[in-house]
């Protein structure tokens, strides 16, 4: 059984950054997607970023290009989400994602099915 933790939400102040965490326990497969996923009070979850384990190419929501960036320690089983100029519509629970053996390109990466296993989230506030 895959078991994924998040770390590293808290509040910021507009403009400001955070960096989150996810780390994997167990087998994902040599392929397999990790990805963000967030959800604010009363709206749909939302697919934040994507990245394959074996591929460079990462994937975005539109209203984060350009601020936040997915990457991966594939040695240590951690995805990471580097989040910058932070707005208050970025403020909401944020989920980690695994979907084990296959890439990101092979699903729907920014929608929450194609994922076998989630973290308890982290949150993340963003005021002035």
């Amino acid at each position: 059984q895959v078991q994924l933790e998040e770390s590293g939400g808290g509040s910021v102040e507009i403009g400001g950054s955070l960096r989150l965490s996810c780390t994997a326990s167990g087998y994902l497969g040599s392929s397999n997607c990790m990805g963000w996923f967030r959800q604010a009070p009363g709206k749909e979850r939302e697919g934040v970023a994507a990245k394959s384990a074996t591929y460079r190419v990462t994937f975005y929501g539109d209203a984060v290009k350009g601020r936040f960036t997915i990457s991966r320690d594939n040695a240590n089983n951690t995805v990471y989400l580097q989040m910058d100029s932070l707005k208050p519509e970025d403020t909401a629970m944020y989920y980690c994602a695994a979907a084990k053996e296959i890439s990101c390109g092979r699903i729907d990466r920014l929608n929450d099915g194609p994922y076998h296993y989630w973290g308890q989230g982290t949150q993340v506030t963003v005021s002035s």
